[in-house]
């Protein structure tokens, strides 16, 4: 299988280590990552100066660029990097791009400012099946990255058979479960287009956002209510916002 690997959080973070681990499992995997962490810049790309690529390793580079410009090299004039990179192992249609681990969740509209999902959106419209993974967090509590990829492994199985639709890529969403031996069920579901809850306070002339990110509302069945609730959400998003509901 042909896979290039990308995410928000940096070439060097631990969850695409362990999303790389999972994926060379299944065949060559190239991985074109932001050289520093991009959090939360939406689907942002860089046209008016250039990019630096250090190759850090045999196949895994560092852009300094967005997550959407990583897919953009990365799949870019019919996948021409990915071919001089992989080879053979890049030729044909099924070219997919994975993004992530995320640490943190990318649930319902979260999905618009993140980079993680920014990856699999702009792959999806170079033409290419795409799939952004995020690992919920709890408060106080830090991610066991062993069970993240025992889950994450779980819905590639699935997900790497059944590529997401024309114009559309899959959003996963992994639990955080207070035991992480649980073996979670595996949800496709709607985006919760429902706004955060939040404030703000000025302090010495500055504005700050006051927010609780897990006390966010929940419609049922929805993806934040699925994964806050222990279960694996699984959302097909098309690459255009969706209408309020």
């Amino acid at each position: 299988m042909r896979l290039i690997l990308s995410n928000d959080d940096g070439v060097h973070a631990p969850g695409l280590a362990t999303l790389h681990e999972v994926l060379l499992e299944r065949g060559d995997c190239l991985v074109v990552a932001p050289s520093g962490p991009r959090s939360g810049v939406g689907h942002a790309v860089t046209e008016r100066q250039p990019m630096g690529l250090e190759e850090h390793a045999p196949g895994r580079f560092g852009l300094d660029g967005t997550p959407a410009d990583c897919a953009r090299v990365a799949l870019g004039r019919g996948a021409a990097f990915a071919r001089e990179q992989l080879g053979d192992a890049a030729r044909g249609p099924a070219l997919w791009l994975v993004s992530g681990i995320n640490h943190g969740a990318n649930l319902g509209v979260d999905t618009y400012i993140s980079g993680t999902a920014a990856a699999a959106r702009e792959a999806a419209i170079l033409g290419h099946p795409s799939i952004a993974i995020s690992q919920y967090v709890r408060k106080h509590r830090e991610p066991d990255w062993r069970a993240t990829a025992r889950r994450a492994r779980r819905v590639l199985e699935v997900l790497l058979e059944q590529p997401p639709r024309a114009g559309h890529f899959w959003n996963v969403n992994l639990p955080h479960p207070a035991d992480d031996a649980w073996e979670n069920e595996i949800v496709f579901c709607p985006l919760d287009p429902s706004p955060h809850a939040f404030d703000w306070i000025r302090r010495e002339g500055r504005l700050e956002v006051v927010s609780d990110y897990h006390g966010r509302p929940r419609r049922p069945g929805h993806d934040v209510e699925v994964c806050m609730g222990g279960r694996i959400a699984v959302t097909e998003i098309p690459i255009q916002p969706l209408p309020a509901a």
